[in-house]
């Protein structure tokens, strides 16, 4: 069961020295659009290629030690899986994951070799993920680390709000006065909102999967429709955020954006360009919205790159235009 108690800005920052004790900061890459500069944070360059080792890290330690010995369960489509093994394995914690069916092979092929069980479902046939790990977790006395539904999890991934108001600062430029993220469950962006509360943050979403947007402009909690298109953002694919996030949401930002396919792949491109980065393309969404010129940017402006897990056949027709 999903913990009752609501993330707070003080467990962002414990987050934040859990993460600094193992992992160095990523990099925030400026980046020039328009003649004003953007500062982009590299989280596609973690060990497991993502930010969800963030939140896996922060609610894996956590736990109590009965806690640890049962194990814990993990619903994704293979960031976070990739997150909450890397832990797991680090901690010495069994671990296992309900992943689709349909994820990226890259993601499947990842988490198996960070040593999770992986539990498949059929994603494209509207099985419920939350109800296959809910009966694994019923089996077998596991802990649920939800991917973004969880305190812990959310104060996780505001560790990176907190890495990027200390880059900004220490480059002379202030920290951050609007951060543009991806944006699935609303993990993240509640866990940014909580990091840096002067800053505005603004979710961003594929087309067909935006209900955080539509749950900000009408102030109720909002779900994907049942026959949602297909996106090539699997790690955006989520059907609802959940009351914790929203919380959050709805105090901190003041709207959502929604990008296109074609958006998102004409990030991907030019990250690979000019930053010389692989971003998959749910973890390009942020840069999207900015390059399609459907955000204001601000003097201070903080993009999050979030991952780069892509298949390289994949990525190779999105470079080549032919995807």
């Amino acid at each position: 069961m999903t913990p009752s108690r609501d993330p707070t800005a003080a467990g962002v920052a414990e987050a934040a020295a859990k993460v600094s004790a193992i992992l160095p900061p990523t990099p925030l890459l400026p980046l020039e659009i328009e003649g004003q500069t953007i500062w982009c944070k590299a989280e596609s360059l973690q060990p497991i290629g993502a930010f969800k080792i963030r939140g896996g890290w922060h609610r894996l330690t956590a736990l109590s030690d009965e806690d640890r010995a049962r194990g814990v369960v993990g619903v994704s489509s293979g960031n976070h899986a990739q997150g909450v093994a890397w832990a797991a394995r680090r901690l010495g914690i069994a671990a296992t994951i309900v992943m689709p069916v349909d994820a990226p092979a890259v993601k499947l092929a990842n988490t198996r070799a960070l040593g999770a069980e992986v539990v498949l479902y059929d994603r494209p046939g509207g099985e419920d993920r939350d109800e296959v790990a809910g009966r694994v977790c019923a089996e077998r006395g596991a802990t649920l680390v939800h991917a973004y539904g969880d305190p812990w999890v959310i104060e996780g991934q505001g560790s990176a709000g907190i890495e990027i108001a200390r880059q900004m600062d220490a480059l002379g430029v202030g920290g951050p006065d609007l951060i543009v993220a991806p944006c699935g469950g609303g993990g993240l962006t509640a866990g940014l909102a909580l990091a840096c509360p002067d800053a505005a943050v603004i979710p961003v979403e594929p087309e067909g999967w935006d209900d955080v947007c539509r749950s900000l402009a009408s102030g109720t909690i909002q779900s994907v429709a049942a026959d949602a298109p297909p996106t090539p953002c699997d790690s955006l694919q989520t059907m609802a955020t959940r009351p914790i996030n929203f919380r959050v949401l709805r105090e901190r930002c003041p709207f959502g954006l929604v990008v296109t396919p074609a958006e998102v792949r004409a990030a991907q491109r030019l990250a690979f360009e000019r930053l010389h980065l692989v971003i998959e393309p749910g973890g390009a969404a942020a840069l999207a919205a900015v390059l399609a010129g459907k955000v204001d940017l601000k003097p201070r402006t903080a993009v999050v790159l979030t991952g780069g897990n892509t298949d390289a056949a994949d990525f190779a027709a999105v470079l080549t235009g032919d995807n």
